[in-house]
């Protein structure tokens, strides 16, 4: 008996060691061998979505396989997010994540199906869209101090849109009520379309918008640009200035965006993609295009996976704590 219980043992050992070694091998095979998927949890066409696609597919170019997009949208992202986040960690499959349902979700909803932090490998940080503050026709203030005294003389009659509850432009409106410590009205959109709409109506008064979406209107003189929520006044609105600037010290915010990987990914993907990302960064006709489009640049120390990793770990904290101040609750 003791003979059978070794024979037993030594042959679940080798069994065991065949299994490792064959996964060994694979996992030293190239990489990657099939179409790599990039999931973006909203609907095609919108911000997130174009922006995934335009890297999509200037990182594939000259690689040996493709990078597809599959769109998975639903609860403001957190769909595609908890797929992504149950996939196998194969390094087939990556998330285009955003600040929305990678920070303030965790604060948003009870029974978010992930962690952002626990359930995801951070590989690289893309370009940020800075928020611009704009306001419409039917606003006279064209001065962001004189609009910060308005806001402070006539509680709740100063309407914010923005394209939904726990959107980045109704969290953005959140952080800037607590800052100039007054009453703002927000006025919640089923999208920014339709926000948008009403704030070139003259419907409702300003808006916190994506630098991207909202340069074509200031261009085009329909909405003025009052200030921007970056750090640094943003190339292309140099003449517009910082909330920093202008009196609110310490504010700052983007809408930022990820490539995440299933928890446990094996560092040979990451770094693959990582590799291909800092290949589309040194084309200078690459990133000059979406500096054009109202991207900003992040700076390289500030891109990498354990940048990005902190990044999430940091935004997830402050948004828990605007959040639970302005007392949002998701839909």
């Amino acid at each position: 008996m003791k003979d059978e219980g070794r024979n037993m043992k030594a042959i679940t050992t080798a069994v065991a060691a065949a299994m490792m070694a064959a996964a060994l091998g694979a996992a030293a095979g190239p990489y990657p061998d099939h179409p790599v998927s990039w999931v973006v949890p909203f609907a095609p066409g919108g911000a997130t979505d174009t922006l995934g696609r335009v890297f999509a597919e200037r990182m594939a170019r000259g690689a040996a396989q493709t990078i597809t997009v599959e769109n998975i949208p639903g609860a403001g992202g957190t769909s595609g997010a908890a797929r992504v986040a149950r996939a196998q960690p194969d390094g087939y499959a990556f998330l285009v994540g955003h600040v929305g349902y990678m920070a303030a979700a965790p604060s948003l909803y009870k029974d978010l199906p992930y962690d952002p932090v626990r359930d995801f490998e951070a590989v690289v940080r893309l370009p940020d869209t800075p928020m611009v503050l704009i306001c419409g026709p039917r606003l006279g203030q064209r001065d962001i101090r004189e609009l910060i005294e308005y806001a402070r003389a006539h509680p709740g009659k100063l309407d914010f849109a923005n394209a939904g509850v726990g959107s980045a432009g109704h969290l953005v409106a959140a952080l800037f009520e607590s800052a100039v410590k007054a009453d703002i009205a927000n006025v919640p959109y089923k999208g920014n379309a339709p926000a948008m709409t009403d704030i070139l109506g003259g419907r409702v008064d300003c808006m916190f918008d994506q630098s991207n979406t909202a340069l074509p209107q200031v261009r085009g003189g329909k909405v003025a640009a009052l200030a921007v929520t970056s750090r640094e006044r943003i190339p292309q609105l140099p003449d517009v200035p910082t909330l920093q600037e202008s009196g609110l010290p310490g504010f700052e915010a983007a809408t930022w965006y990820g490539i995440y990987a299933p928890h446990g990914t094996a560092p040979q993907a990451v770094q693959w993609m990582v590799d291909r990302f800092d290949d589309a960064m040194k084309d200078r006709a690459f990133t000059d295009s979406l500096v054009q489009q109202g991207y900003v640049m992040v700076p390289p120390p500030e891109r990498g996976p354990a940048a990005l990793a902190s990044q999430t770990r940091r935004e997830v904290e402050r948004w828990r704590k605007v959040i639970a101040a302005a007392h949002i609750v998701a839909n």
